[in-house]
């Protein structure tokens, strides 16, 4: 990898999201007609208005020393457990949900978008995998484009949230197989069988824990995953998708681990940001990418 192998990723084709503000570790935005005010440990710059002066009809009010604990309040009526909202043709139910989470992360619009691109212009049969593919939004794209899917996660509500979404889309007789699984041990059992994929898309956690208790660290789970990916790939592979969140690392070193494991081809990195909507100029950071392609 290069210098010139940088790429900063801004999510900004949305209708149904917008960041509106940013700042003071805090962000608001919009998810359809709701709107939420979050911790943001990126947004270390001011806001365009006081964070004291927004308008959000839910604010997570985490926990001293830790932005992902706490607990949703309400300013007025409380919002719908989950609501529709809508990308490109696509749609999913947005939700308050644990760890300040909403159901979808909205900066991975720059992911499906350009996987469904790929898989379009293949013209031929792709079968993609989707690890850590938590409410579905990119086995969902890659559906529609053309591919047959395997979605895992190791959460039976991300699974049963990913279905909605599905049925929500139109796509409820799509090819796609919901599976709940540890990441690792589905894969090493895809090797076993022989199972090849021209698609594979890798969105890991930190930490996490399997449907029976299996443990996942990113610093030493993670290159072991690569190079189970890479002996995974068919023979006319398309492209892998990694993102990362949450971890003490350079894309530099998620795109060298990419592309070490993959032996051959191109690797870009970089960072997902998405543009506020706030009438000035400022991108906030989300988390990082790296992606490989056979050429």
């Amino acid at each position: 990898m290069s210098a010139s192998d940088f790429q900063l990723l801004v999510s900004d084709d949305w209708g149904d999201y917008q960041l509106l503000d940013s700042g003071d570790l805090r962000k608001l935005e919009r998810f359809g007609k709701v709107r939420v005010n979050r911790p943001d440990p990126q947004a270390f710059w001011k806001p365009k208005a006081p964070v004291e002066s927004w308008k959000a009809d839910a604010v997570f009010a985490a926990k001293a020393d830790d932005d992902d604990r706490g607990a949703w309040t309400f300013t007025g009526k409380q919002p719908p457990e989950d609501w529709p909202i809508g990308w490109n043709g696509l749609k999913l139910n947005a939700r308050l949900a644990a760890f300040r989470h909403m159901g979808v992360f909205p900066e991975h619009s720059v992911h499906w978008r350009w996987a469904m691109e790929q898989v379009a212009a293949a013209k031929r049969p792709v079968k993609a995998l989707n690890l850590f593919g938590y409410t579905g939004m990119m086995s969902l794209a890659l559906a529609k484009a053309g591919a047959e899917v395997v979605h895992l996660d190791a959460s039976p509500k991300s699974i049963a949230q990913g279905r909605e979404n599905a049925a929500l889309s139109g796509l409820e007789g799509a090819p796609i197989r919901w599976i709940t699984d540890d990441a690792m041990k589905f894969v090493e059992r895809e090797l076993r069988r022989g199972s090849k994929y021209d698609v594979v898309v890798l969105d890991p956690p930190k930490f996490g824990r399997g449907p029976k208790n299996e443990t996942w660290r990113f610093e030493t789970d993670f290159p072991v995953l690569l190079d189970h990916v890479r002996a995974m790939m068919s023979d006319k592979p398309l492209f892998v998708i990694a993102t990362v969140y949450a971890v003490r690392l350079s894309y530099i070193a998620v795109g060298q681990a990419l592309a070490a494991a993959m032996d051959g081809g191109s690797v870009t990195a970089g960072e997902m940001a998405i543009r506020e909507s706030a009438g000035r100029d400022v991108a906030l950071p989300t988390g990082l990418f790296a992606r490989w392609t056979p050429s």
